[in-house]
């Protein structure tokens, strides 16, 4: 269910505003005949680089530079004289490169059609091939979403495997897509939503090095270097790497301080609601196996101390818990390259990594079939 847990977007990665790789967006709302305004957003490293522009007689323009193509929304925000706020409101998901994009449409922004951008024309062919699956998802997770409502843990579990069987579909055609489609220009977008969060470097790695050379040069290709060559470091077989990290009361707390013990490294914050939901998961197998050589570093992402010791109180947490309150700037995230929560690895009594990720019963199985 990773699409059900990730908190963070995967998409987007990089904006870089180089003077020389400009942008145009031409665009026209024919049927407007109130007074408009067209807001863009960009993701740039962690920010958001928005820009507006008036929609004058049907009409609007933007202008910006990006490096490279990148996702953005544009969102139409139509106002209401007459009663004094915003009437509508709607987005459009588009991909721009440098040169002269023309948007299209009679009223809303999100049936709009986009010319002169290879990418979204890319982006388009995409959504194409993978809208019965995306229908389909979208569908289950509206139901989720109501018997999570309702509180109904036995029905959430009952649609696990079809959201599995549902993402194995989704993972196939975008993998497909990238083996024959190494240049296109957004083969870094669908690889980062292939690959996931958690980077498997034996599959992905083999697939990065088969796009076109001037992809992996981008600030995009780049970054996605980066969290392979992370991911090699800390996947399944490998030595854990050190950090400290200081507790409540202040005091410095070593991963390397646990060996000799199985121990969980667990990346939560306090606002990561699948987080605190894998708590209670995570408090059954410590109960059960606590005097039998297992015990629990756990890491928050968070940066508002009362916040996250609000958070451990509520929720009951008896094990150790850290945090340098720098939110995802945290050095031991950084290390392990975690950019979604939640996220966890097993760690063997010689500190050898033995497992990631293990969700629900998963840690309980994995501990019985370690610790006799």
């Amino acid at each position: 269910m990773k699409s059900v847990l990730m908190i963070a977007a995967l998409f987007g990665h990089a904006v870089l505003f180089a003077q020389d790789k400009s942008f145009t967006i031409q665009g026209s709302v024919e049927q407007l005949q109130k007074p408009a305004k067209v807001y863009i957003s960009m993701r740039s490293h962690g920010s958001n680089k928005i820009d507006s522009a008036e929609v004058k007689e049907g009409k609007f323009v933007l202008n910006g530079t990006v490096d490279e193509p990148t996702m953005a929304y544009l969102m139409l925000k139509v106002q209401d004289p007459e009663n004094g706020g915003p009437k509508k409101r709607d987005v459009l998901t588009v991909f721009i490169e440098k040169g002269t994009l023309t948007v299209t449409t009679q009223d809303s922004i999100s049936k709009a059609t986009v010319t002169g951008s290879a990418a979204n024309d890319d982006y388009i062919k995409l959504n194409e091939l993978l809208k019965d699956v995306t229908s389909q998802l979208n569908e289950l997770k509206q139901l989720n979403r109501q018997l999570y409502m309702a509180k109904d843990e036995e029905g959430i579990r009952k649609l696990e495997p079809r959201f599995d069987e549902l993402e194995a579909i989704r993972n196939k055609i975008m993998g497909d897509y990238l083996r024959n489609n190494t240049g296109s220009p957004i083969a870094l977008f669908v690889l980062g939503q292939y690959a996931g969060y958690d980077i498997n470097p034996v599959e992905i790695e083999p697939i990065y090095n088969k796009l076109s050379k001037s992809l992996r040069n981008t600030p995009t290709g780049k970054e996605f270097a980066s969290w392979l060559a992370v991911a090699r470091k800390t996947s399944v077989g490998k030595p854990v790497m050190d950090f400290v990290q200081p507790d409540a009361e202040g005091k410095n707390v070593s991963l390397t301080s646990f060996n000799g013990k199985y121990v969980l490294v667990d990346f939560w914050a306090s606002w990561c609601g699948p987080c605190r939901a894998e708590n209670p998961n995570v408090i059954r197998a410590y109960s059960k196996f606590k005097d039998k050589g297992f015990d629990v570093l756990a890491v928050s992402l968070d940066d508002k101390k009362e916040k996250w010791l609000a958070a451990v109180q509520a929720d009951n947490l008896p094990w150790t818990n850290v945090s340098d309150l720098k939110g995802w700037k945290n050095a031991a995230a950084e290390l392990y390259g975690i950019r979604a929560i939640p996220q966890n690895l097993l760690v063997d009594p010689q500190g050898k990594i033995i497992a990631r990720n293990l969700r629900g019963d998963a840690l309980e199985k994995k501990l019985e079939e370690m610790i006799k």
